[in-house]
């Protein structure tokens, strides 16, 4: 280890740095301190003089001359030079063109090279040597930030420890008291935007007795042009707001006096009010430059070079009429929800003013009436990888208001664990389907829903689809059919989907002899999977709710979450027919039931390396009337998984304390699904960045799923109250990823810490793994690999 050193080879009189810390901080979080140290320790493993990254870019060093590739460079240049010239000569010379373009790329990788190094190089990081100018601008900017949080007294040094070849910086600050804002005044000649900001005033950043805080400053200026800009103020921007502090040092406190200046191009800010709308869909080519088709719907002027669009589908999309003040937010909404049609390829929206009138341009470019899209790729089922071949045809404005047509297809090959004892094998799926979009609610609602809730992008989806599955086992297909709405409110932090009628016959035209054997031991078992392999018509009204707080997903956000909520109800309309209930005698099955899912989801980051995540999910399902307790296969809750309790392979996990079958090894075979009724998860995850494009994550899982009632075949399913708490099953574990920002590539290792199958007492089975079987027993450690976070 001595050899990989990180301190290995550092010249005489400098130091790598190793740690960072504060001391002092009181009142002011040390988290926001942290991302204004300049320079920055390298990752190292805990209590090992070892940094991954750092040994990466040695390795790539040994491979890099910085003169070589410098004198490539010059060479690659002057190659560039002499092709450009000969394009000047001969500008429609494509094998030229090609040859510029290789070189432009050419030079920009060796600039790249020269930068940042070779590709090695570039993957980890050199060792952060202490840097004593970088050091002292630190101070300056905690300094700096300290002032600007109203600790205009603050004072900040550093001290720094050495050992061997090793540094270590301590910033040590003295907060002192902080300066509290007294009294906030407003000064403007205007009357109207006085009386705006005082109706107003409860909306301010700013309040008296808070700390004075810079960055209320900003945030309210932005507010006030906001709110100006949103009462017709059409001119008028935060160039005009001045802010003028007067601090006394005596009480320590800050007076803020708000100026609102006068324009230099009229004596005052004007109101402006939209005086007309014209709106025009520009042809995609001159072909049609001599057409134009001219109309009025809403007080709006259409001019398009064609007949083949809906003025009041467009109307629908625009929010701001003639006669009102101009409003920035409505324009900005409108310009978004006429891009959500999917109809143009740009959508811009000016004004022209004549002393306060203004009149709005909304300019558009139609898109490429058809599109198709192939996508060549490997899903990830069951942690085995398989090829997939997907296409999708769209036809826009189908029926010319505004409609999309698509056709979407897709082959592929699936891993799969075989329930025979076949080993692995691929199994074979394709899926077709056809789609209409339309961009509006259709029935039951009224035409004039059109214009009312055009501002939350409504769409409905009427679905035919076929899907077929060839497993050496079985072979199943199914027709399914769907109505459904969308929409979501004016921030999409709500979207909202409403499945008015989701309908499938499912049958199963042929299954293998041991297959059929299989089915019946398992549902001796009380595994109800054989029921799913009779014909049948499954349908089903639902709804789902996404509400996404702080853009969950894009993880370089602050803190943010997201919560979705999921209701159901199955077989309802045989509630008014007379059908039999399913028996041993069924042929044919039909089902009822309800469902109920929610699934909440938390992101923290810590810094720019480090976040933590964690997933809390509860779903409950419950058959009744026709079903004679049994639920459609695809309707269960199943527990473990790459995205679930890693710990335990996909699907295979309880219910409650249910225990297996042995194997002949005498281990646990986990070789069938596991069927529940309701499931409870829970994930907590801590993800930091190693070096370059590789992330490591620690992770905790818990959770199990259970049945409502008792069940004979599974004793220890069913859910109760007194025990179910000790059948929580817990999983431990450490991950790869690879984030390539597009793609992120995972690989966790899980094992399993509390297996609530086993006996009460001897749950406990995370010390069985040691140093001669690190992984534990034979079953206990679980390898997950997929694509993007588990959440």
């Amino acid at each position: 280890m001595v050899a990989c050193s990180i301190t290995k080879n550092i010249p005489d009189g400098e130091y790598v740095l190793f740690e960072n810390e504060t001391k002092g901080l009181d009142q002011v979080n040390n988290e926001d301190i942290v991302p204004l140290f300049i320079q920055e320790p390298n990752t190292r493993i805990p209590l090992l003089n070892y940094s991954l990254g750092v040994n990466i870019y040695r390795f790539g060093q040994k491979f890099y001359d910085s003169s070589k590739v410098a004198n490539k460079l010059s060479l690659t240049k002057e190659k560039l030079d002499s092709i450009g010239t000969l394009r000047g000569e001969n500008p429609d010379n494509r094998k030229l063109q090609k040859k510029q373009d290789k070189l432009e790329t050419k030079v920009k990788s060796l600039e790249k090279k020269i930068e940042f190094g070779n590709f090695l190089m570039r993957t980890g990081n050199p060792a952060t040597i202490l840097d004593s100018t970088d050091t002292k601008n630190t101070v300056t900017e905690i300094r700096n930030y300290l002032y600007n949080r109203g600790y205009m007294d603050a004072s900040v040094d550093f001290e720094v420890a050495t050992k061997k070849k090793k540094a270590f910086v301590t910033y040590l600050i003295k907060e002192n008291k902080p300066y509290i804002v007294d009294s906030i005044y407003v000064r403007s000649d205007n009357e109207e935007i006085l009386d705006l900001l005082k109706r107003t005033a409860s909306e301010s950043e700013l309040k008296k007795n808070q700390n004075y805080d810079q960055d209320n400053i900003v945030a309210e200026r932005n507010r006030v042009e906001e709110l100006l800009k949103n009462n017709g103020f059409y001119m008028f921007s935060k160039s005009f707001i001045e802010y003028n502090v007067f601090q006394d040092t005596s009480k320590k406190s800050m007076v803020i006096e708000e100026v609102i200046r006068k324009p230099t191009f009229t004596e005052k800010h004007e109101v402006y009010t939209i005086d007309s709308i014209y709106f025009r869909v520009n042809p995609p080519s001159n072909d049609f430059i001599d057409q134009k088709i001219q109309g009025d719907f809403r007080n709006i002027d259409f001019s398009f070079y064609r007949d083949r669009y809906s003025q009041k589908i467009f109307a629908s999309r625009v929010f701001f009429n003639t006669g009102n003040k101009y409003n920035r937010t409505e324009v900005l909404e409108s310009q978004r929800q006429l891009n959500n049609l999917d109809l143009f390829r740009f959508v811009n929206i000016s004004f022209d003013t004549v002393g306060t009138s203004l009149t709005a341009k909304i300019l558009t470019q139609p898109n490429q009436k058809y599109q198709l899209t192939n996508q060549l790729g490997l899903s990830i089922t069951e942690q085995l990888p398989g090829p997939f071949f997907s296409a999708s045809l769209r036809n826009r404005n189908f029926f010319r208001a505004g409609e999309i047509l698509e056709f979407n297809f897709r082959a592929g090959l699936e891993g799969v664990a075989s329930a025979t004892d076949q080993g692995v094998y691929q199994s074979r799926e394709l899926g077709t389907s056809a789609s209409i979009i339309f961009p509006r609610f259709l029935i039951p609602f009224s035409p004039r829903s059109l214009e009312k809730y055009g501002r939350y992008n409504p769409n409905t989806r009427t679905l035919v689809g076929y899907n077929y599955t060839n497993r050496p086992e079985y072979t199943r297909a199914g027709i399914n059919g769907l109505l459904s709405y969308t929409w979501a409110t004016r921030s999409n932090r709500q979207q909202f989907t409403f499945n008015l009628l989701d309908i499938n016959y499912i049958r199963t035209p042929k299954i293998t002899e041991e297959f059929y054997q299989v089915l019946s031991d398992l549902a001796d078992q009380g595994n109800n999977l054989i029921w799913s392999f009779l014909p049948s018509i499954v349908s089903s009204v639902s709804g789902q709710t996404i509400i996404n707080f702080n853009k969950y997903g894009n993880f370089e956000t602050n803190r943010a979450s997201l919560l979705k909520l999921f209701a159901e109800s199955g077989g309802t309309s045989l509630n008014f027919l007379n059908e039999p209930s399913n028996d041993e005698t069924t042929d044919f099955a039909r089902f009822q039931w309800l469902k109920f899912q929610a699934d909440f989801r938390r992101y923290f980051p810590i810094d720019k390396k480090q976040t933590l995540a964690y997933r809390l999910n509860f779903g409950i399902a419950q058959p009744y009337g026709l079903s004679s307790g049994i639920l459609p296969y695809e309707k269960y809750f199943f527990a473990g998984g790459g995205t679930s309790i890693r710990a335990w392979q996909a699907r295979r996990l309880g219910p409650g304390s249910n225990t297996p079958p042995l194997n002949e090894e005498g281990y646990f075979d986990y070789r069938f699904e596991q069927p529940a009724e309701m499931i409870i998860e829970s994930m907590l995850e801590y993800r930091r960045n190693l070096i370059g494009y590789f992330d490591m994550a620690l992770f905790i899982d818990a959770g199990n799923s259970w049945n409502i009632g008792v069940e004979a075949s599974r004793p220890g399913s069913d859910f109760r109250y007194d025990r179910f708490y000790k059948e929580i099953a817990v999983g431990t574990g450490i991950g790869l990823r690879m984030d390539f920002d597009f793609l992120i590539i995972r690989l966790d290792m899980a094992t399993k810490a509390i297996d609530p199958a086993r006996p009460e007492g001897e749950r406990w089975i995370l010390n069985k793994l040691s140093f001669k079987r690190p992984l534990g027993e034979k079953g206990q450690t679980v390898f997950n690999f997929g694509i993007g976070y588990p959440f």
